[in-house]
């Protein structure tokens, strides 16, 4: 009787843990675009982008392209212990970094708003690469604040509290500690990390209700070079730093910022403004060889700011966005303009005014799917010409986007 009575409760308590194990297969998100460049100079001139000038490589003179195919996961172990796994089998094909896996997450939540992640993810930083997921993005893209800083990947752990009431003010502290990239080329996807020292990231997550959205965050990191074999890389222009000055400034990287979002029925709005140092996203500091200094001073910051406006008329939604990114905010550096010649200023500050139109299939359930069309007025900085072109080439585009998730 005892034996059996014994036999009962563990059985009770193996069902119970198969009860609290699960494997979800959470959905999935399909992208595609077509772009049209307005820029004719395109079809006999070879694509030039300038070294700050970010341009994907999607925006050809003409294009269809598959922006999106990504895959989502989900699993639990026991109810505090779960995972999740993202993937983009579309990424295959570019050589930089580990570009299928984009997320693999272990999670445990004790409760009493503590939780602690380890893997590969975004760290917490800013708001539309890292709070807007994909499915939601309201433009062909996400900001240029967002796409070219905050929309990268990185290996740590990641511990956060969250306190408050949802139906009045939450609040969340995060605090990470991740790898580093060398340049921030791979997205932070590294296979193997060289890197002797560490990136910390701290992020306030604000909320009233679900109507208001803010928040700051701070990150800081250096070069992931060992100092035994750092090589001090050259500056163009007179007055530049010494290869001491160079090892001694370490490619220091810095990432500061703040947002705020407001959505209702009918109405959304948000505005994001970051500064920080390049550092190594344009290196100084190199393992090997003798090479040119990716940007033109030590302390070169970049500052970028957007701000994004949206009427929400049942399955029509007519947007408007202001963005702009400048990668040498405070003009610094050594010698000689580097930036301006007899016909132009190509000098790194770019920005883009976005109109655009999206129509929901879903009334109401935007993340099902949408077909976006934007046109994007761009500063005319962002190419410069090759022989026999001249003058400045801006690339305004227009992009139709059929984006659909389930």
């Amino acid at each position: 009787m005892k034996i059996s009575r014994i036999a009962g409760i563990a059985a009770l308590l193996a069902a119970g843990a198969a009860q609290a194990q699960s494997f979800k297969f959470d959905g999935a998100l399909v992208e595609l675009w077509y772009t049209q460049m307005m820029d004719s100079k395109l079809r006999t001139n070879a694509d030039s982008p300038y070294a700050y000038g970010y341009l994907a490589s999607n925006f050809k003179e003409n294009s269809f392209s598959v922006k999106r195919a990504e895959l989502y996961f989900s699993g639990k172990v026991t109810d505090t212990l779960s995972w999740n796994i993202m993937f983009n089998p579309d990424n295959a094909a570019n050589t930089v970094g580990n570009n299928v896996l984009h997320d693999v997450v272990a999670t445990w939540a004790p409760g009493n708003g503590f939780e602690l992640k380890a893997g590969q993810f975004k760290m917490p930083t800013t708001y539309e690469a890292t709070l807007v997921a994909a499915k939601d993005i309201l433009f062909f893209d996400r900001n240029q604040l967002n796409r070219v800083i905050g929309d990268k990947r990185d290996r740590g752990v990641w511990a956060s509290y969250k306190y408050g009431d949802p139906k009045g003010f939450t609040g969340k502290i995060s605090l990470a500690v991740s790898n580093g990239s060398t340049d921030d080329g791979s997205g932070g996807k590294t296979a193997v990390d060289a890197n002797a020292q560490k990136d910390f990231t701290a992020r306030f997550e604000g909320a009233v209700a679900s109507n208001h959205k803010f928040g700051v965050y701070y990150r800081d990191g250096i070069h992931a070079v060992k100092d035994v074999n750092i090589v001090a890389g050259t500056f163009a222009g007179t007055g530049t730093p010494s290869a001491a000055q160079i090892r001694d400034n370490k490619d220091r990287t810095t990432l500061s910022g703040v947002y705020y979002a407001f959505t209702n029925d009918n109405w959304y709005a948000d505005a994001e403004y970051g500064t920080g140092l390049l550092g190594r996203r344009f290196p100084s500091i190199f393992a090997s060889g003798t090479p040119a200094a990716g940007r033109q001073h030590l302390d070169q910051k970049f500052t970028g700011y957007a701000v994004t406006g949206v009427y929400k008329m049942g399955q029509h939604w007519f947007l408007a966005r202001y963005d702009m990114m400048n990668y040498n905010s405070g003009d610094d550096f050594y010698g000689a303009n580097p930036y301006k010649t007899a016909t132009a200023d190509y000098s790194p500050k770019f920005t883009e005014t976005t109109v655009g139109y999206n129509y929901l299939f879903v009334p109401g359930k935007s993340s099902y799917g949408k077909l976006k069309l934007d046109y994007i007025l761009r500063s005319k900085n962002f190419k410069q010409p090759l022989a026999p072109d001249t003058g400045e080439k801006g690339g305004d585009s227009i992009v139709v986007s059929l984006q659909l998730g389930f």
